[in-house]
């Protein structure tokens, strides 16, 4: 059964992150925003207190929230981020509700033994999720405008398809975190029409990269 849940961490600039996460199979849905912070509407120039964060809804049924929070901790320095020091890039991560924040503490303080170092991450309640504009989500994917055009008409809009799952994977793609032939092997698995599901593969079988 299909178990979605949700996740917000801030790891720098939020580019890359997005295409790590998107990269994993039982990973939904990515996208960058603003949040943290107390500053209302903010946007990439204005962004007050809040920090570049990505949002990441996954399937509990096919990856831990566990799993997430080892892929978050071993991709990134704390103390050090993007070699600034600011709010803009925090090492954070928000949670939902009580077990979240438990799992949360209960993942770091295995990591941090397994390290040998107290990790700087700040861990607090999640309030508010700002979307970042149109340009900054799925930012590498977009560096391959054919993919874009190609696949968005098969979605009801383009926003809908940077919300898929498939633009997620194929942002991954895009910066070098996941290979074609796997992705292809997990869309065979996706609960589709057949029909559908071929045109699907075939399309993106012939992206120019």
């Amino acid at each position: 059964m299909y178990e979605k849940q949700t996740i917000t961490l801030g790891m720098g600039c939020f580019w890359s992150p997005e295409a790590l996460f998107g990269a994993l199979p039982g990973v939904t849905e990515t996208r960058v925003g603003y949040a943290g912070g107390t500053t209302g509407q903010p946007t990439y120039r204005e962004m007050g207190d809040h920090s570049e964060t990505v949002e990441i809804g996954f399937d509990a049924e096919f990856i831990a929230a566990d799993q997430l929070l080892e892929t978050f901790w071993n991709n990134h320095n704390p103390v050090n981020i993007n070699g600034y020091k600011g709010r803009q890039y925090q090492s954070l991560l928000l949670y939902r509700d009580t077990l979240q924040a438990e799992t949360f503490n209960r993942v770091k303080k295995r990591v941090e033994a397994a390290k040998g170092q107290a990790l700087e991450t700040e861990i607090a309640a999640f309030e508010a999720f700002y979307p970042a504009e149109p340009r900054h989500q799925k930012y590498y994917l977009k560096r391959y405008p054919d993919a874009v055009d190609r696949l968005s008409g098969l979605y009801e809009s383009e926003e809908a398809f940077l919300r898929s799952t498939l633009a997620a994977r194929l942002n991954g793609i895009a910066k070098g975190y996941a290979n074609l032939g796997p992705v292809l092997r997990e869309i065979q698995a996706w609960p589709m029409n057949p029909d559908e599901r071929n045109a699907l593969i075939e399309q993106v079988r012939n992206i120019r990269w």
